[in-house]
């Protein structure tokens, strides 16, 4: 038998197809977790052989850390858990199974509601008791990660040059800004923000004020002409955002410390706080 820590090695949690699926064993997984029955999730653990538990970067995790991670989670506020499983599919050996999923934790703390996500990869070895062997856990995040790439994100055909007249030009009948957004489909940090665009806490305002242009950069080797000419310094990571007003496309902001580069460690408070600075003005 494949030993768990070979399974993990296998694991691809960013190349993953998407799978309407559901797993009992998680939904166990899943009530102790909501219940805050840290004694049901240690039972849901093996222990011969242990399971082993890493981050993405294969730094191990002590079951006793992993526990106390998901089992406190009820005094912190837990109120809900939804889950997304990505995939679901055979494990490396016989009689498991791998699952991928993205875990929504809404929580109700002292400051207010507040959203985490999680991404993990767990193998499991089924039969009469299910038990977890092996476990990827990314680390918590304010704003929703990717489960696969989106490839049609940047546009590789689109000509950004026209793109940006036209949305100056939209912008300017609607009393909105630009906001250029520089990237790749290859870009992780771009497709988490493009996701957080979509945050129920934040398209309203953007909506309402601006108009986004996705400007691709292939291999950092396209339209770096207009990364100079919005003064956004490409070497300082994507995605790189600039905020233009009309008509003339006048230069309110460029990204000029990498600022949302790492996209998948923002709050929806820092977006907003963004969103709401270099919004219009009221009329």
């Amino acid at each position: 038998m494949i030993r768990p820590r070979t399974a993990i090695l296998v694991l691809l949690l960013f190349s993953l197809k998407v799978a309407a699926q559901d797993f009992a064993p998680l939904d166990r997984w899943k009530s102790a977790l909501l219940a805050g029955d840290e004694a049901a999730l240690r039972s849901l653990y093996s222990s011969n052989p242990p399971a082993e538990i890493q981050t993405p970067r294969k730094q191990p995790i002590a079951l006793a850390d992993e526990l106390k991670f998901w089992g406190g989670l009820k005094r912190e506020g837990l109120s809900r858990i939804s889950i997304d499983i990505a995939k679901l599919e055979p494990g490396p050996f016989a009689g498991s199974e791998v699952v991928a999923f993205e875990t929504e934790l809404r929580l109700k703390t002292s400051s207010g509601p507040k959203t985490e996500y999680v991404v993990q990869t767990q193998v499991w070895l089924t039969g009469a008791d299910p038990k977890i062997v092996a476990v990827i856990r990314g680390e918590p995040r304010r704003l929703r990660q990717p489960m696969k790439l989106n490839p049609n994100l940047y546009n590789p055909q689109a000509n950004a040059k026209q793109e940006i007249q036209e949305a100056l030009e939209r912008a300017g009948h609607e009393h909105k800004n630009v906001i250029l957004v520089f990237g790749g489909n290859w870009c992780y940090d771009c497709q988490v923000l493009e996701l957080a665009f979509h945050h129920p806490e934040i398209e309203p305002t953007l909506k309402a004020h601006y108009i986004v242009v996705h400007v691709d950069i292939g291999e950092y080797d396209k339209n770096l002409d207009l990364a100079d000419q919005y003064q956004v310094p490409l070497k300082k990571g994507v995605p790189a955002l600039a905020v233009l007003a009309p008509p003339e496309g006048r230069l309110l902001y460029s990204q000029r410390g990498g600022e949302f580069e790492s996209a998948r460690s923002l709050a929806p408070e820092e977006l907003m706080a963004f969103l709401k600075k270099w919004q219009p003005a009221a009329k």
